[in-house]
């Protein structure tokens, strides 16, 4: 039997969620996470994929994984400092250093888990931490797990970073003090004011971290925003996901070698959860190369970025104040949100809503993500659905 407790929690706040159009159903995609996409049988246009430069389903990439199969199997058979640091990873680390322009690099399994690992590595209770307020949640818990005192300042603001900084500097409280943003914001798709950070953290010697999971391939023709702004020699940590631009699956740390040196005998998920599996490695190598050989890839995301932002703008959709390909459709009403979303799918459009607690309460948005795989007929057959709805919904 059960706990009757547990069934009457989650019924409860199941069914409050449902109610406030907060509960995400979750879709099955049948086949490859491309340009386009079958759910249930239905060929709908993917504009809610992370997949930025289509490299998740790039021919090179897969006959590289399939070769890593045959040589070196399906799996890394153990930790990292066991048996399972492969030929492979140490490539890819390689690959990863040289691609973000610093000393030494470290792979994890996620990117999730590079902030779990990574924050709390370095800091502990006797340190503070200035973290963006729209931060992901993944530095949140990363922050939380490391007990170090968390600082908001308030998004990109940073007349409040600096008051905070030397707040927190001149106190004595600390012993370190770290400052922390996403490169590239994943719901707004504006970018981290790093020369100013920078600035503050050379004025107070904050230690500098950037999560760049959506910044990695995008911005700096490719190499990330650290890059971006010519920062490579002022970010103590460069942080980035392999499942997003690079289109397989994992994330990585890169900094000086100290700290690479440091992280793998104090990180916990590198100590204690198996390696990335070779075929993941070997595909991320191989799609990293592609990126440091060419920026066509780079070049199509942001012309079909550009093309649809154009789009959706001049229908009269507010999409925010994004720098980058992410274009969200800021409705603000959860439900409303909610209800565009289904209709667009109804329509041949899978572009999901994206509500708290993603994104602030009233905040509601439909986040579209054009890649470089996406056709120029594709994106004009997209933009004739919003229109549509746009105008069914009352909100163009």
């Amino acid at each position: 039997m059960t706990s009757r407790n547990l069934d009457q929690f989650l019924e409860s706040n199941i069914a409050d969620l449902k109610e406030n159009g907060l509960y995400n159903e979750i879709d099955i995609v049948e086949g490859a996470n491309g340009p386009e996409i079958m759910i249930e049988g239905k060929k709908l246009i993917n504009l809610s994929s992370n997949n930025y430069l289509g490299l998740a389903t790039h021919p090179e990439l897969k006959d590289a994984a399939k070769q890593a199969i045959d040589s070196h199997g399906v799996g890394a058979g153990a930790v990292r400092t066991i048996n399972g640091t492969l030929d492979l990873h140490m490539e890819l680390e390689k690959r990863i250093a040289a691609f973000k322009g610093t000393e030494a690099a470290i792979a994890y399994q996620s990117g999730f888990n590079c902030n779990m690992a990574a924050i709390s590595a370095v800091m502990d209770k006797n340190d503070a931490i200035l973290s963006d307020a729209l931060n992901h949640a993944s530095i949140i818990d990363g922050c939380r797990l490391s007990k170090a005192k968390i600082i908001r300042f308030a998004h990109s603001d940073m007349d409040d970073l600096r008051a905070k900084a030397k707040e927190a500097a001149e106190s004595g409280e600390y012993n370190k003090i770290m400052v922390i943003t996403d490169g590239v914001f994943s719901m707004d798709g504006d970018i981290a004011k790093l020369p100013e950070i920078v600035k503050v953290a050379e004025e107070f010697d904050l230690i500098t971290y950037v999560d760049d999971a959506h910044g990695s391939g995008v911005t700096g023709d490719g190499a990330g925003t650290v890059k971006h702004f010519g920062l490579q020699d002022k970010v103590d940590f460069q942080m980035g996901t392999l499942s997003k631009a690079i289109g397989v699956i994992g994330g990585y740390v890169a900094g000086k070698q100290a700290l690479i040196d440091w992280l793998k005998v104090r990180s916990r998920p590198f100590l204690f959860s198996t390696a990335v599996s070779p075929a993941d490695a070997i595909a991320s190598t191989r799609a990293i190369e592609m990126l440091m050989e060419s920026t066509e890839l780079n070049e199509k995301l942001w012309e079909n970025g550009d093309y649809l932002k154009k789009g959706l703008k001049d229908l009269g959709f507010d999409i925010g104040e994004s720098e980058t390909p992410i274009t969200p459709c800021i409705i603000d009403d959860e439900k409303q949100a909610q209800t565009f979303s289904k209709r667009l799918y109804e329509e041949g459009v899978y572009a999901k809503a994206i509500v708290f607690p993603t994104v602030p309460r009233g905040t509601g948005r439909v986040r579209n993500m054009p890649t470089a795989a996406h056709t120029k007929e594709m994106l004009d057959h997209a933009i004739r659905i919003y229109e549509k709805i746009g105008k069914e919904m009352n909100l163009i």
